[in-house]
């Protein structure tokens, strides 16, 4: 099998540094690859071959769309290709979730993304339930920036419950912001990213953007706003309770959280898992359920949630 090499740029980036994407792509298919006279020769099992071919194409559409392509991407679309499912991935480099201040593309990576992201877009409450590297804070606030920017809500309100994460930090110095800036800085991060900080810090002055510990929300109705609840698993079920009710008219929320993650004190039930259960099915709420598939933040962060999801496995089934 050959594939043509049309640009040396594309060739050098397909290949990785050190050729370790083609590395990843020979050890994981058990095929060989190499370049000749600007094509790509893959010999090996013929199944194999046949994945890898549909691998190598997907990425160099990725790359002549300005996609960067990772380890992680990689295995992503072999697991697709082994199941047959590799024409879904077709349309998820093409729709674009919104653009970063610095005009970058941000896309749906996996088939859970893009479904979590049509289950915002859909619903006026959106549970994002899943392993760290998933995405979930990141497209939720990428989406609240487009519902903004296109005028649909007038504000943006960002919180989380302020939990310690299995450590006691003590009474920290300076004013409230300060105090609770800690606990809320993965969000004031994702912003940055999205918007930048002169748009961010204009965003502040006019009251568009709203980052508050989750105890500010009690008695607040909160209309006209894109509300996300990060963390959600660190909170009790009064808390989550009162969350859900601070919800006004033409207010989208979308609550994330990861269940194996769980920082409240003295094994109390999380709020999380008790909404899931009492809300599943009802009209206008969604759940996006993310896997170990839809990480994408490092491709050993991946790895490292199988070994402790196989780890819990086992454990639950000793006892």
């Amino acid at each position: 099998m050959s594939v043509p090499m049309d640009a040396f740029d594309t060739c050098v980036a397909l290949f990785g540094l050190n050729d370790r994407n083609v590395k990843l792509l020979e050890e994981s298919l058990q095929v060989t690859i190499h370049l000749r006279n600007n094509e790509l020769h893959v010999s090996g099992d013929k199944e194999n071959t046949q994945i890898a071919e549909r691998v190598i194409h997907e990425l160099l559409a990725q790359l002549n769309a300005g996609d960067h392509i990772d380890e992680s991407r990689i295995r992503y679309l072999i697991s697709l290709a082994r199941q047959n499912r590799l024409e879904h991935k077709e349309s998820l480099s093409k729709d674009v979730v919104a653009f970063t201040h610095r005009g970058k593309r941000i896309v749906s990576k996996t088939e859970g993304q893009r479904q979590y992201v049509e289950a915002i877009k859909t619903s006026g409450l959106t549970f994002a339930v899943g392993p760290a590297g998933t995405g979930k804070t990141f497209l939720a606030i990428a989406m609240a920036a487009v519902a903004y920017r296109n005028k649909e809500v007038e504000r943006l309100i960002l919180t989380r419950p302020a939990v310690e994460a299995g450590e006691k930090l003590g009474f920290l110095p300076g004013d409230m912001a300060q105090k609770v800036d800690p606990y809320l800085r993965p969000l004031f991060d994702a912003l940055y990213e999205i918007v930048g900080i002169e748009a961010y810090q204009r965003m502040m002055e006019r009251g568009a953007i709203e980052v508050a510990p989750l105890a500010f929300m009690r008695g607040r109705t909160l209309s006209d706003a894109f509300i996300i609840l990060d963390e959600a698993q660190n909170t009790t079920p009064e808390q989550m309770k009162m969350f859900l009710t601070r919800m006004g008219k033409n207010a989208r929320c979308v609550v994330t959280g990861d269940p194996s993650q769980i920082d409240l004190p003295n094994f109390k039930k999380s709020g999380l898992l008790i909404a899931l259960d009492v809300l599943q099915g009802i009209e206008g709420i969604s759940i996006a359920r993310l896997g170990r598939e839809d990480v994408v933040r490092n491709d050993l962060v991946g790895r490292i949630v199988s070994a402790y999801e196989d780890y819990e496995t086992r454990e639950a089934n000793d006892a």
